[in-house]
């Protein structure tokens, strides 16, 4: 009997901002997720549970907050707490796998530091960098077979954080116009690599963790990952995407005018860290069209994968589902990167899913949902048991319902994320967001709380502001829920805390 369940096509890219792709977002290109929101749903309260890539990518293996699973700062560094996922935690890919899905990966994968997505039921097919991986040479050899291997070209229009943002010999590389042709670069490639993947399963299975014979199992449903490098900084781009974004005509976002009064003083001593103290809107509106030429960059190979789809005769057997692991600030709040300051630049990410036959085209989803409740939609998709170590809620209800609240009785409205620190040094965040309101715990410093309605841009910190005692307080008891119901690890003191200082 053959295999009815859905094939899944899920693409991950890194660091991309919610309003690249929102209705309502900036000038960016984005013809191929537009596509999707109108093939398909489109969520516009879709959040990271945290803003660092091991961290969210091991949230969304495991369907558990970060602090369950406790991979609390990046895998690669040097601090990692825990370099590695342990063997015996239960991720959504084993389990479908196990289930007869086929697995396929390509691109970065940042959620161990020694072990690769073939840990966890994927057929790997290459892609991974140097510093996040370095887990094959598959693109390296590209690069090389076409003459030009990577860190061997002359960067153009290079931008760099410190004092000097056009002095190379210090800071990092923010920005940069390479001289390689699009097929050079590691987004066309992982798109190549997908599409081979799709040819292979088309033509009948690829070999496999679950494939029952030497060639693949032609009945079995696959489930392949892309995940871009990208737009991650560096935001480094061939033509015509270098050029596409005019720097002049972009304006600076509004919580530009950040002036860190009122805000913690990890805010203003991120922006020195970082070194981007010594940029200004003319640096930043240069990133910036670079940062959207990457996103337009993706979005273009991600029309040739779902070419390939329709091509092979797959699209409508197959759910697509694109998200991002964290946002980027891009000079939001003047900041570059990412860290301690718990922004919708950072937090709020892009979710779109097209499945045909399931999905109403054109619908949009108001209900806040996590990044990692997609664990637990893929294992539903694919008629596989949730796991009780999940935390995770399978948002496949609201994908069936056109995204009604109603038909999942209790659906929290509102979401809880959380920060742990990373090279800068242990530091203790959480929140909790309502579409009316963010409020945020920080261990070593003063709270905040934001009227999103009145100050979508978060410049106003509330915290101490008399007329907002109230909604302090119910944000606070909030919070404490969201501590109870994840067995946070910090729910012995800090809500008493909280408690005490409403």
């Amino acid at each position: 009997m053959a295999d009815s369940r859905p094939n899944v096509l899920f693409v991950l890219t890194d660091q991309e901002r919610y309003d690249c792709s929102a209705p309502d977002g900036p000038p960016v290109e984005t013809e191929t997720m537009d596509r999707l929101s109108r093939e398909g749903m489109h969520f516009s309260q879709a959040f990271t549970p945290i803003s660092i890539c091991t961290s969210a990518r091991a949230s969304l293996m495991t369907g558990r907050f970060p602090h369950d699973h406790g991979m609390l700062n990046n895998s690669h560094e040097a601090d990692a707490i825990r370099p590695n996922l342990p063997a015996e935690m239960e991720t959504f890919s084993e389990a479908l796998v196990e289930s007869g899905y086929e697995c396929s990966y390509t691109g970065k994968w940042h959620v161990g530091r020694d072990q690769t997505p073939e840990d966890f039921g994927f057929s790997y097919l290459g892609g991974s960098d140097v510093h996040h991986d370095d887990i094959d040479d598959a693109f390296r050899e590209h690069r090389e077979e076409r003459g030009v291997p990577p860190g061997e070209v002359d960067l153009e229009e290079e931008l760099y954080t410190g004092s000097d943002p056009r002095d190379a010999s210090e800071g990092t590389l923010v920005a940069a116009k390479t001289p390689v042709d699009v097929e050079e670069t590691r987004a066309h490639f992982l798109a190549e690599r997908t599409i081979e993947a799709i040819e292979e399963h088309a033509e009948g299975g690829r070999s496999g963790a679950s494939a029952d014979t030497e060639g693949g199992n032609s009945d079995a449903p696959f489930f392949h990952r892309a995940d871009f490098y990208g737009p991650h900084h560096p935001y480094v781009v061939p033509e015509p995407y270098a050029s596409m974004y005019d720097p002049e005509a972009i304006e600076p976002p509004a919580s530009y005018a950040e002036t860190f009064e009122g805000k913690p003083r990890v805010h203003e001593n991120y922006l020195h860290y970082r070194g981007a103290d010594g940029f200004d809107w003319e640096h930043w509106a240069e990133a910036t069209a670079k940062y959207w030429g990457f996103v337009t960059l993706i979005d273009d190979q991600l029309e040739r994968i779902l070419e390939a789809l329709e091509g092979y005769g797959l699209a409508e057997e197959t759910a697509v589902v694109h998200a991002a692991d964290h946002g980027d600030f891009v000079g939001g709040h003047r900041q570059f990167n990412k860290g301690p300051l718990m922004y919708d630049d950072t937090y709020r990410i892009p979710l779109q899913v097209r499945w045909p036959g399931v999905v109403e085209p054109g619908t949009v989803c108001e209900v806040p949902v996590h990044l990692h409740d997609l664990a637990a939609t893929f294992l539903e998709m694919g008629d596989v048991a949730v796991p009780e170590s999940f935390d995770s809620r399978s948002l496949v209800p609201l994908l069936e319902s056109g995204g009604d609240p109603d038909v999942v009785p209790g659906w929290p409205d509102s979401t809880f994320a959380q920060y742990h620190g990373d090279e800068f040094g242990l530091y203790t965040q959480r929140m909790v967001r309502t579409r009316q309101f963010k409020y945020v715990y920080n261990g070593p410093d003063i709270d905040e709380l934001y009227d999103l309605e009145g100050d979508p841009a978060e410049l106003q910190n509330l915290i101490d502001h008399p007329e907002y005692d109230e909604v302090r307080r119910k944000m606070r008891e909030r919070l404490i829920e969201w501590m109870k119901k994840t067995d946070d690890t910090n729910q012995g003191w800090v809500p008493d805390v909280l408690r005490n200082a409403s």
